[in-house]
């Protein structure tokens, strides 16, 4: 196996899938498995009639990134390679992409497309394929799309049907699912096998050599004790009680501790509770609290400022938007009060004392001369904007040489990162023009970043999944991972849970692989046959669901205003994706705002300008302009309540709707657009 430079653990794990053995490989991150899942394709590639391979990922950028870094290098001489992803032109080919190549990387959304698209250029099955790769493979869970392919395979496999690929998964940590005992976890893990069809192998004779290869961090705990003082985050309070105050809510709806995880739920399901209720001032009340304790929790993670002008920039978005007694209320509560905002959160006197810690940490680790590299992981994209601008503009810091950048996950908006950016990042930190990531989860998973000497997790809830991942980051000779948190925080109980979590997945594992062949079989079969039937029951009650009212008998109301805005009936479908509203009326409800920029192109369609509430300026969604001729509203239904005739009812996704949809028909639109037009 010299030829791939497999070491002699990784020799190990991929015996049984030599043997064309459907399994998952566990293996920790920076322990080889792309590497070794490129051996296994080459095998495959090698000793199969008429072989085709699919790899298939759950981002973007790991298609590049298997494409270039490792399965092109080793296989592109002696086979084609193609690497298909959303912003590549050949998603819209990939049936004929498929018959023409020998391995295919892409994002598993791609090839679900493909598997229920029947134009042939695009249409393919999934008998189409000898080996299935799948990246990260525990997440074939739940609704992913993963476990939808996989879903389809099981089927056909229960059926009988032959000539089904052979799969072979990959993953650091198949975690507990949320399991805290032995009984749990294993049945988690035989779920996960189940999902995929597969057993688990791990290194076991080489497992010494595998220690060696992918050190542990020296982990500790940083930790600072809570701030004697917080005027600032004290008038924010005070701010809140005025806000129920108004509300008059009463005893029997108690709230929360304020500038918590909870009271954030809680204040979620008032302003649920306020729509259903049509009770404006509840529902509206509800959403600025959620967003002043934003502001307590921003408070609580990074500077005062931060969420001082996380608070301001929400408030100014909300000035020319008034409609009522209650938006006056509220946005005059701020104003009465920014200035004495502005001036508590520039007092350094009473600044989060995590960010001094914080500076410490990485003041041990860097210096102008020094070579070392870092990621600091936060929870949010607003987070790693604040602490990079702390950075930036942080003395000590630049003195130390720190070289920091945003990684965060792609996708549209002033927040997110296109893939090119991504992509550049990652190549600066690869060869030192940075040295310091300040991330959110997309680092921890995947991405192919070199060792780091020092990972941070600073304000983090995780699961044991995420640590182990983000752990396995700091791969460097006593590389350092910090717990950056408060004394008797949340963060460190989490921390010390998921240790137990990752043992605990541990044990889970050898018990599944310690089952005897029969039993293991019975039971992944048992589950699988059990999830078919429960998937068909779901299946049937979501067309019950679907088809409870007659379209005509919806209305739309704006989410924030209560405006009825559209019928049921002016909704149409297109393409299994957009909602539109094909109601030419329609146009008198929305105000059109900035153009929508999205980082990739469409076969159909492209983007139009973001749509709001006329009345209250609610945003709705975005225009979009189909086969460049119908400029169509496309609505994002959790702006919306609907009356049915049961009452009003939300939903986040339209497929939690209780009515039927139709499919937009273009020739009919066209004919009712322009009247006579096929005539001509």
């Amino acid at each position: 196996m010299a030829d791939c430079g497999l070491y002699d653990y990784q020799e190990e794990v991929v015996q049984r899938a030599l043997q064309r053995e459907n399994i998952i490989i566990w293996l920790p991150t920076g322990g080889g498995k792309t590497r070794a899942a490129v051996y296994v394709v080459k095998r495959h590639l090698e000793t199969t009639p008429e072989a085709k391979v699919a790899v298939l990922v759950n981002k973007v950028h790991l298609v590049d990134q298997h494409y270039s870094k490792e399965f092109n290098p080793h296989l592109g001489r002696d086979y084609k390679v193609e690497s298909v992803s959303g912003d590549s032109d050949e998603k819209d080919f990939f049936g004929r992409v498929v018959k023409d190549s020998d391995l295919v990387i892409c994002t598993a959304q791609i090839l679900e497309n493909a598997l229920i698209n029947t134009e042939d250029d695009k249409h393919v099955e999934l008998t189409d394929f000898t080996l299935l790769v799948i990246d990260e493979c525990h997440h074939t869970h739940k609704e992913g799309v993963y476990n939808t392919i996989m879903h389809r395979y099981v089927e056909k496999k229960l059926k009988g049907e032959r000539n089904l690929p052979q799969v072979l998964g990959l993953t650091a940590s198949p975690g507990t699912g949320k399991a805290k005992t032995l009984e749990g976890a294993v049945k988690h893990v035989l779920q996960i096998c189940a999902n995929l069809d597969s057993a688990i192998v791990s290194a076991e004779t080489h497992a010494s050599e595998l220690k060696k290869k992918v050190p542990r961090p020296k982990k500790r705990f940083d930790i600072v004790d809570k701030r004697p003082k917080d005027p600032f985050g004290d008038h924010l309070k005070w701010m809140m009680e005025l806000i129920h105050d108004f509300m008059a809510l009463g005893t029997a709806s108690q709230l929360r501790e304020v500038g918590t995880q909870e009271y954030e739920a809680d204040v979620v399901l008032l302003e649920q509770r306020g729509v259903f209720e049509r009770n404006r001032i509840l529902a509206q009340c509800a959403l600025h609290l959620r967003r002043y304790n934003d502001a307590l929790l921003i408070n609580d993670t990074v500077r005062m400022v931060d969420a001082f002008r996380d608070l301001e920039s929400f408030y100014n978005s909300k000035s020319a938007s008034a409609i009522d007694g209650t938006d006056f209320f509220l946005q005059g509560l701020f104003e009465e009060n920014q200035t004495e905002l502005k001036s508590l959160s520039g007092n350094a006197l009473y600044e989060n004392p995590k960010m001094a810690k914080l500076q410490s940490t990485l003041l041990e680790q860097f210096g102008p001369k020094d070579t070392s590299k870092g990621i600091l992981f936060c929870k949010t994209r607003k987070s790693t904007n604040c602490l990079n601008d702390w950075v930036l503009n942080n003395q000590a810091l630049q003195r130390s040489g720190i070289k920091a950048a945003i990684l965060t996950g792609a996708g549209n908006g002033i927040n997110y990162m296109t893939q090119n950016e991504q992509k550049e990042t990652i190549k600066k930190f690869r060869n030192g023009t940075l040295n310091l990531l300040i991330a959110t989860s997309v680092a921890e998973e995947g991405l192919d970043i070199p060792e780091c000497n020092l990972v941070v997790r600073y304000g983090l809830l995780t699961n044991e999944i995420a640590q182990q991942q983000a752990s396995g980051r700091a791969r460097a000779t006593d590389s350092v991972y910090s717990v950056v948190a408060q004394a008797g925080g949340r963060e460190v109980r989490r921390e010390r849970t998921n240790e137990l979590l990752e043992e605990l997945t541990g044990r889970a594992i050898r018990q599944v692989q310690q089952m005897g062949e029969r039993e293991f079989r019975k039971k992944i079969t048992e589950i699988q046959t059990e999830d078919v039937l429960a998937s068909r029951l779901k299946d049937q009650l979501k067309v019950k669901k679907q088809s409870r009212y007659r379209a005509a008998e919806i209305q739309l109301v704006c989410r924030s205003c209560f405006k009825a805005v559209a019928c049921g009936s002016d909704i149409k479908l297109i393409d299994n994706t957009h909602y539109v509203n094909v109601n030419p009326g329609f146009e008198r409800h929305y105000k059109a705002g900035g153009k929508v920029r999205l980082d990739r192109h469409f076969e159909d369609w492209e983007p139009g300008r973001v749509i709001s509430c006329a009345t209250c300026s609610k945003e709705w969604g975005m225009e979009m302009k189909y086969k460049e001729v119908a400029l169509l509203p496309n609505l994002a239904i959790k702006n919306f309540a609907m009356e049915t005739p049961g009452g009003r009812v939300l939903g986040k996704k339209w497929k939690d709707i209780q009515f039927t949809i139709e499919d937009f028909n273009f020739t009919q639109y066209c004919e009712d657009k322009f009247p006579g037009l096929l005539s001509e």
